[in-house]
């Protein structure tokens, strides 16, 4: 018997991710080819192929977003910085930024909020924080949450997938956090149409995932059922 969801349509809501460090310029594409059939938000690949993706997509509606600072978060705020405006200068128009998760914990708050912040003005693109929320407590979550939020970013990300991914419980809070301020992007093990459907149920208006093609189809099977 197929589960029974409310009408929504997901493939607007999907960051078609190719982040596999082997990943190949006819991958690249590939991608692009499917986000495009089949009507995804974006495709996200690393800064490497930022300009092969914008090239495949020309004139096309799926946007190029690209990670920065992944999967650490760790480099310098320097780093980061160039990092996206170079991004942007290729053509990206959305920019996963990994949060730097030591200072979040040593409580050099004011450190994240400038690099964040900084991020956001330079670049004038949309940013989604990473907040890697398996490393974190509900209470750093808060904390990582308020001051990305205060910083500029238009999306709340859970994960990078690279520390165990979304959940449930990690969206529904980053949610309440966000009250509606931003959009909240689930990211990290979804790979069926449940898991996505519950997360987006949750509070999820973006889906980073690498499994979009299976889910659309799986979701036009459910359909079919019904």
């Amino acid at each position: 018997m197929a589960t029974a969801y409310p009408e929504i349509d997901i493939a607007p809501l999907i960051d078609h991710a190719l982040l596999n460090p082997t990943a190949t310029p006819a991958q690249v594409e590939q991608w692009c080819e499917e986000a495009d059939r089949l009507g995804f938000a974006t495709v996200c690949v690393y800064p490497a192929y930022v300009r092969t993706a914008v090239e495949q997509l020309q004139g096309k509606q799926p946007q190029v977003c690209t990670v920065i600072g992944f999967p650490s978060g760790a480099t310098t705020s320097a780093v980061k910085l160039y990092e996206a405006q170079e991004a942007v200068e290729n053509g990206a128009t959305e920019l996963d930024v990994v949060i730097n998760l030591g200072w979040l914990k040593a409580g050099r708050t004011e450190e994240l909020h400038k690099e964040i912040a900084q991020i956001c003005e330079e670049t004038g693109q949309t940013v989604k924080a990473i907040l890697e929320t398996s490393l974190l407590t509900d209470a750093q979550k808060q904390l990582a949450a308020e001051i990305c939020m205060d910083a500029g970013v238009k999306f709340l990300k859970t994960s990078t997938g690279w520390n165990g991914g979304a959940t449930v419980a990690d969206v529904k809070l980053l949610h309440n956090i966000a009250r509606d301020r931003v959009g909240i992007k689930a990211s990290g093990g979804i790979r069926t149409i449940d898991q996505a459907m519950e997360l987006i149920l949750a509070g999820a208006t973006r889906l980073g995932t690498s499994r979009g093609p299976d889910l659309i189809r799986k979701r036009d099977t459910l359909e079919k059922e019904d």
